[in-house]
């Protein structure tokens, strides 16, 4: 099938990083991909949540949301509603569960790191976006500790990032665009180490099951799309 810009099913959308996006805090980015963009930030709070206060080790949680204007057509704050959407709760948790999953709490001290993440524009991979970008602003921050002398090392012990994969047609291709997803058979989103270890998969048939042969598909193309990714992560960090 054909992809708008003649993309290939195995090939990414453009993706770029650009650092120290927000000067007020201590990591921040604003990441693209496609027409998908993203301002992930990092701040520091000297202090744990109450139901970590006996604990010796640090906390990162993240926050996820998406401005009005961010899609075709304006949607209300969530503020504005008095309440948080189920989506945004089980991405904001994605988030969160990726960044802790490569990071060595314990030599974090009792602090926490918040993330935000704001979608700017919409247009597929939203989740997937914030996950690549959040890790790049949390380095900063972990880095700003480590340079302050507040902490001794970086405590990363791996690179995250995640990728979209759906069956489109019944064609396996790599990143959906809102078009591709919004039509897709079936959508994956996958969350992957620089070692290849697996934080997360969500996979989900909109109409006909998928296959084993279906997922196989899918998984390689995540993988090769989330190497890619963490080498855009590694240069933007070098």
């Amino acid at each position: 099938m054909s992809r708008r810009n003649d993309r290939k099913p195995d090939q990414l959308r453009p993706v770029s990083i650009t650092r120290h996006f927000v000067d007020h805090a201590e990591g921040s980015c604003l990441i693209a991909c496609g027409n998908t963009r993203v301002l992930c930030t990092a701040s520091i709070e000297e202090k744990l949540p109450p139901w970590m206060r006996d604990q010796q080790r640090g906390w990162i949680t993240a926050e996820y949301g998406m401005l009005p204007r961010s899609t075709h057509q304006r949607s209300a704050r969530e503020a504005s509603r008095g309440k948080q959407s189920g989506r945004t709760l089980e991405i904001q948790r994605l988030i969160g569960r990726s960044m802790r999953s490569v990071v060595n709490l314990d030599k974090l001290g009792k602090r926490t790191i918040w993330l935000d993440c704001d979608v700017i524009q919409a247009d597929g991979g939203t989740r997937t976006a914030s996950i690549t970008g959040a890790f790049i602003a949390l380095t900063d921050a972990l880095g700003h500790l480590h340079r302050g002398g507040i902490i001794p090392e970086l405590p990363i012990t791996n690179y995250v990032a995640a990728v979209s994969c759906g069956l489109v047609g019944d064609t396996p291709l790599l990143d959906l665009d809102y078009e591709e997803d919004s039509h897709c058979q079936t959508d994956m989103n996958f969350v992957m180490t620089s070692h290849g270890q697996f934080v997360e998969i969500q996979g989900t048939a909109e109409g006909a099951p998928f296959s084993h042969g279906d997922f196989n598909a899918m998984l390689a193309l995540a993988q090769k799309g989330i190497a890619e990714l963490i080498t855009i992560q590694r240069q933007a960090l070098a």
